[in-house]
């Protein structure tokens, strides 16, 4: 410290206010940090989830956050760049001037599109059919890609490529997905790597270093112990099962694996029904709703039935999640897992219904719309009799695969959880009471949100406010969650570390974000985007879009670096050099690794070196 004092005595005065100012700024910067966090949404309510339930749970509920912030983020960007620019341009805001996209150079029979809206006297039921399915009014407002037909829109003299901007900001979208995903998943890894590098170093930690001592409040005190016991009562339970393992004979053993190799083909056979029921459903429901369609006759009868067979894909998908979930929670009991990873292989299993299931139905939506059989496609490219707006049928599949899994979400918890606690309370019968309260399932209810996540970021380039619906949709969960976790649902019975449930639970995330590239990816490069609506109506794909904008407006010079940059000459070098560092970057982490546990080594040593000159030192001086 004198030390110090002699060296700020010498300091210029320049010098002096400059580190003064650092030291101010620090403190600045570290109270509005910690004024902050106090802004972080749902904080004491997780807060005291952790407490009450574990870490666990918790980290359920911290995921739910992110999404909620996730989808908020991703419906900012496309209101601002997709949604505003067209309202500003109809209302004629700013003294703006549109271009719409002109159809001469485009066959006619493809330009032929009459959305199903409603015309003449319209009931109260027919509104509500179109609010559940996306069709009628709802069609033809800016909720579908159809709305959005603008070519660009003068603001003064600044001319807003609508089209480009519409198509950079899908890619802005995923991208910010993908980097915010991964930003969390190391920092989630990292304390993987903690909790897994020493069982005796986890426990030291809890014991002798968990407790927050600025804790002054009973309340939060006694959360944070709670929250220490739960994560106690996981390594415990992580070692017990260990131990068990380990005493196996070889007799269990043969019979544990037999059961494992049995149970998977009973689950690969229930996956490929799922699959074979939902491509059938999709085709008999497209072909029932365009039979409708031509034939424009509303009864009662006939556009309940007509609701019924437009939600028959959306039904039928819940309805396997549901099902496939209850059952591979219960074939998991029987193969002996450790909790974590119970919780991994029912994620594994899971995740094939929940996913590959939209996969399922965009496929069987892609069969149906490049149906090219006796000369269907021509000259658009597409069926364009079926579909003459494609790009909003499928928004209107996953809008309504969203607005149906809201449903299911609000109505299970209040018509089917609720009645069977109330039951289990006041009826004594054995039968009721081995049936027992429904159990907090960590996996299902994560897989069932990464599922409304992966519906969001495949429809949104197709109906752009998606991910608004989406946020509203996740904020509303959190608290039916939260209330029915503390008065219908009980606690898992076997507890599991949070730090291996949310990489795992981030892993799933990302497996969705890519599973989802390849729809949307497929919809702007492959499929010829549809001639009757859209912005890309005079382009034959999306992607289009992109050269043309280059070559129109971009300089000689900075168009031959872009083709140059994009061709393989170029590709093929980058990717080597690109797993070049790659390598070096593995190579680099091995070697730390090495020196780590090298480090780790020596310190053993010396710890037995000096226990062993105090047992001399003892015995000399005895």
């Amino acid at each position: 410290r004198d030390f110090q004092q002699a060296d700020v005595k010498y300091l210029s005065r320049w010098k002096k206010w400059k580190r003064a100012s650092s030291k101010s700024l620090k403190k600045v910067l570290s109270e509005a940090k910690g004024l902050s966090s106090y802004l972080v949404l749902w904080r004491h309510d997780i807060h005291i989830i952790e407490g009450r339930f574990g870490i666990g749970v918790q980290s359920y509920f911290s995921f739910l956050r992110f999404l909620v912030l996730l989808n908020f983020i991703i419906f900012i960007l496309m209101f601002s760049f997709v949604i505003l620019p067209t309202i500003i341009s109809n209302y004629r805001t700013f003294n703006s001037t549109i271009a719409n996209i002109s159809s001469n150079n485009i066959e006619y029979n493809c330009t032929i599109y009459e959305p199903s809206g409603n015309k003449g006297l319209v009931y109260f039921y027919t509104y509500l059919q179109d609010l559940l399915s996306g069709t009628g009014f709802l069609e033809v407002t800016s909720l579908f890609y159809g709305y959005y037909t603008i070519n660009a829109v003068w603001i003064s003299i600044m001319r807003y490529n609508l089209p480009l901007a519409y198509l950079l900001t899908t890619f802005a979208y995923l991208a910010l997905s993908l980097i915010w995903i991964i930003k969390r998943c190391v920092g989630t890894l990292k304390q993987k790597l903690v909790d897994d590098a020493d069982p005796f170093q986890s426990y030291s930690n809890k014991v002798f270093a968990g407790w927050d001592f600025c804790i002054t409040d009973p309340s939060a005190a006694q959360l944070k112990h709670c929250s220490l016991q739960k994560e106690l009562q996981m390594d415990l339970e992580e070692e017990r099962l260990k131990k068990k393992k380990a005493d196996r004979t070889i007799k269990e053993k043969l019979r544990i694996y037999s059961l494992r190799i049995f149970i998977n083909i009973i689950v690969l056979a229930i996956l490929l029904g799922c699959f074979y029921s939902i491509y059938r459903v999709t085709v008999f429901s497209q072909d029932k709703s365009s039979v409708s369609i031509r034939n424009d006759t509303r009864t009662d009868s006939i556009e309940a039935a007509n609701l019924l067979v437009q939600y028959l894909p959306s039904i039928v998908i819940t309805s396997a999640n549901f099902i496939c979930s209850l059952t591979f929670s219960f074939l998991i009991q029987f193969e002996d897992y450790s909790p974590v990873f119970e919780v991994i292989l029912t994620f594994m299993r899971c995740v094939f219904v929940y996913l590959a299931n939209i996969g399922v139905l965009l496929l069987s939506l892609w069969s149906q719309i490049s149906d090219c059989a006796t000369d269907k496609c021509e000259p658009c490219g597409y069926n364009y009799k079926l579909y003459p707006c494609w790009e909003s049928n499928v928004g209107q599949e996953m809008y309504k695969l969203m607005i149906f899994d809201f449903i299911v979400t609000l109505v299970v918890p209040l018509f089917v959880h609720y009645p069977r606690k109330l039951l289990i309370t006041h009826c004594s019968c054995k039968a009721v009471q081995w049936l027992g309260l429904k159990e907090f399932s960590i996996s299902d209810n994560v897989l069932e949100i990464i599922y409304g996540q992966t519906v969001c970021w495949i429809g949104t380039f197709f109906s752009p406010p998606l991910p608004a619906i989406a946020t509203v949709k996740f904020f509303i969960v959190f608290y039916i969650k939260k209330i029915s976790l503390k008065h219908i649902w009980k606690p898992a019975d076997k507890p599991i570390r949070a730090s291996s449930s949310n990489i795992f639970f981030l892993a799933v995330l990302l497996f969705g974000l890519i599973l989802a590239f390849i729809p949307v990816g497929v919809s702007i490069a492959v499929i010829p985007s549809s001639k009757a609506c859209g912005p890309f109506r005079n382009f034959y794909t999306s992607w289009e879009v992109v050269p043309a904008t280059i070559l129109a407006e971009f300089p000689g010079g900075l168009q031959q670096v872009l083709f140059v940059m994009a061709s393989e000459a170029f590709a093929v070098p980058f990717f080597i050099v690109l797993c070049l560092i790659m390598f070096y970057c593995m190579a680099w982490a091995r070697a730390q690794k090495r020196a780590v546990d090298q480090l780790k080594e020596q310190l053993g040593l010396e710890g037995r070196d000096k226990m062993f000159l105090i047992q001399k030192i003892a015995e000399a001086q005895r």
